[in-house]
């Protein structure tokens, strides 16, 4: 039975309103059922971002990481990754969940996948960068009041371990050349850290190939067969 014209526009109204809730959706094709997730703006952690700035919010994306992984009508997930960072332990524990997922998972770095974005990038099973796109690299950063003692700089260096052991851990890169990129002083302006082109960050290990979303399809949909 041929769906109506209007039960097609009700249904591209349903995955709008979804896109502005979760900034996901389901996309099928090829007889495939793939969920894809947008990561974008800032990542919001405990604290609510300004009104006006665009944020991801943890709260939304973890639990629908854990729903998509238990749907077994969802075959993989693609993340979409356009994202200026935003809240370190909450970065870190969506990418967490998305490296633990047992489903193929792609990801795709498209404007920027910077500061707590790469670990995001690198938490799928396979990663894909843009030419044109950026990834920054810098050591842990705090806004606010900072108690100026030996215990608030030893949380900070822990912290910047457990990013640097998790980015090794889930791509090629050495932990001698992401500290280097770390430390930079002539990259950027008043800071220290780099920003790395698409093939640069293919060439350091951090992504796995350059390409674009005719390519991490592509790979998803193989990955998937090949899982079933």
């Amino acid at each position: 039975m041929e769906k109506s014209e209007k039960d097609t526009k009700n249904e591209n109204l349903d995955k709008i309103e979804e896109i502005n809730e979760t900034g996901g959706v389901e996309a099928k094709g090829n007889g495939l059922n793939i969920h894809c997730l947008s990561i974008i703006g800032q990542i919001e952690g405990h604290y609510m971002l300004p009104e006006g700035q665009k944020a991801t919010k943890y709260e939304h994306v973890i639990p629908m990481l854990v729903s998509i992984e238990q749907d077994d009508e969802i075959d993989g997930l693609l993340v979409l990754l356009n994202t200026m960072g935003g809240d370190v332990e909450a970065g870190l524990a969506i990418a967490e969940v998305i490296a633990s997922m047992k489903k193929p998972t792609v990801s795709v770095v498209l404007g920027g996948g910077h500061s707590i974005g790469v670990p995001l990038a690198v938490a799928s099973k396979r990663s894909f960068i843009v030419p044109s796109a950026t990834m920054t690299i810098h050591p842990v950063r705090f806004n606010g009041l900072v108690v100026g003692v030996p215990q608030s700089f030893t949380y900070f260096q822990e912290m910047q371990k457990r990013i640097i052991d998790f980015i090794c851990a889930h791509s090629r890169a050495q932990k001698e050349k992401i500290y280097e990129l770390m430390m930079r002083p002539d990259m950027m302006a008043t800071d220290v850290g780099s920003i790395i082109e698409g093939r640069e960050a293919v060439e350091y290990g951090l992504i796995d190939a350059v390409g674009g979303l005719d390519k991490a399809l592509t790979a998803l949909e193989e990955m998937i067969k090949k899982d079933k």
